[in-house]
């Protein structure tokens, strides 16, 4: 809750002045930070007063100054500049700079606490709107943009996404691909204080190395053939706001040198220049690959993965939060009736338990397909069983492991019967089996889906 009592932070390098609103604001009901110097009060920044009071005329740091890095600091802080030299030119400048108001020395108590209470009032109503939208969005599930779901698993991940939201700390998504990787990327975007700035997203797997580099740092004219003018990398272009960078295990070592440089020194120097680009850019990777074992294969740098599992989020593939099926597919079914006008069709019980058998190695990207083209096919009010795509409505579960065992098993035989035997003991849960196995969740997602291919040849 916002505090009852505003703390003003007062700054003037005449210290008789500064001592006068001291005694002025306290005897009115504020608390007061006092500054004597323009690099004073920005250290004092870090106190979060709730108003900004400053003389604009100060030596080496000026008012202004203190503005810019309050504004940078604290977006919701009002601040207000006093100078004993007002001219409309300089009070233009303020405003535009983005100062609540201006006010000319010298001034009455009556107007300096009238404009300062308006502040304070204008600065705690700023910082609760902002708030009350990040709430909205966070449990507003109707618009699609609430990642969707209610298995235990799943909300685990969904809290610590929106734990970590309102921080500037890195974040690593793991999960299989389809399992919704870059919506909880824009979920996490979307609570936090970057929410107004840009999204940006690329996959890093889908581009070769020259090219993936250009895009994420930009290059100069004449850097390579082809740049026939300076390009804007995606670190520029994501200023101020969030790079989703997919399938971040596929970089090339070279991009993972150029990578770890943003994140330690944030900065990029774009292909062909000499000169760094300073850049403020919070950064969420995501990864179907078992990063640790690509560090022990020499194919990931381990001072990248420490930079960029700072908070990691594994993300369950949908064969493992089944229960969540019925609301996609609702979700989706929805959605498409959306586009169209009209009402959203039903699942027949046959087809919403075909939809609950199948394991979906697509993952929920495969579902929505899936549901798109039942839509697309069924023109009744009701989506049957037969509407579904073929390979949902014939498929047959099998064993992990078979009842034959060959008198000298090959070692996956043996590694799949034993993860099978700590899959039973420990009722399905994967997670906690990968715990007993030793190994990380995606690991063992990834061991189970290959089992399963190959049950299939």
């Amino acid at each position: 809750m916002k505090k009852t009592k505003p703390r003003v932070l007062v700054v003037d390098d005449e210290e008789s002045l500064v001592e006068t609103l001291t005694v002025l604001l306290k005897r009115e009901g504020f608390g007061v930070i006092s500054a004597l110097s323009g690099h004073e009060a920005i250290d004092k920044l870090d106190d979060k007063p709730d108003v900004v009071l400053t003389d604009i005329r100060m030596p080496k740091v000026s008012g202004i100054d203190v503005l810019a890095e309050a504004r940078e600091r604290h977006p919701d802080v009002p601040v207000v500049l006093m100078t004993a030299q007002a001219s409309l030119r300089s009070a233009i400048d303020a405003v535009n700079a983005g100062a609540f108001y201006y006010v000319q020395k010298p001034f009455t108590n009556d107007e300096l606490l009238a404009i300062l209470r308006k502040a304070a009032d204008f600065g705690n109503l700023k910082s609760e709107n902002r708030t009350l939208r990040r709430e909205i969005r966070k449990r507003d599930g109707s618009t699609g943009w609430r990642p969707i779901g209610q298995c235990r698993n799943f909300l685990e991940a969904l809290s610590v996404a929106e734990t970590v939201a309102p921080t500037e700390s890195t974040v690593l998504i793991h999960g299989e691909s389809g399992t919704g990787k870059e919506v909880l990327a824009r979920f996490i975007h979307g609570l936090s204080e970057r929410a107004e700035n840009s999204f940006l997203s690329i996959n890093c797997g889908a581009l070769p190395e020259s090219l993936l580099e250009s895009e994420l740092f930009g290059h100069v004219r004449g850097s390579f053939t082809g740049a026939v003018k300076d390009k804007q990398g995606l670190f520029v272009a994501a200023n101020g706001g969030t790079l989703f960078l997919d399938e971040v295990g596929e970089m090339v070592p070279a991009t993972q040198v150029r990578l770890l440089h943003v994140l330690q020194n944030s900065e990029v120097i774009p292909v062909g220049a000499t000169e760094p680009v300073q850049v403020d850019v919070r950064i969420i990777a995501a990864t179907n690959a078992d990063l640790e074992e690509k560090i022990r294969h020499g194919a990931f740098r381990s001072d990248l993965f420490y930079r960029l599992n700072v908070i990691a989020i594994p993300l369950p593939p949908l064969r493992d939060r089944r229960d969540d099926i019925p609301l996609l597919a609702e979700n989706f079914l929805t959605n498409f009736a959306g586009g169209r006008d009209k009402a959203p069709k039903g699942l027949a019980d046959e087809a919403l338990q075909a939809l609950m058998e199948y394991d979906w190695p697509g993952n929920v990207r495969e579902l929505e397909n899936a549901l798109e083209r039942a839509v697309a096919m069924v023109h009744g009010s009701e989506i049957d069983r037969d509407a579904l795509p073929r390979r949902v409505i014939e498929r047959q579960p099998t064993p992990l492991v078979s009842g034959e065992t060959p008198v000298n098993p090959p070692l996956e035989v043996i590694e799949r019967a034993y993860i099978e035997w700590v899959l039973r003991a420990e009722g399905g849960n994967k997670t906690r089996a990968a715990e007993v196995l030793g190994i990380d969740p995606s690991t063992l997602y990834r061991k189970l889906a290959r089992f399963d291919n190959n049950g299939k040849d």
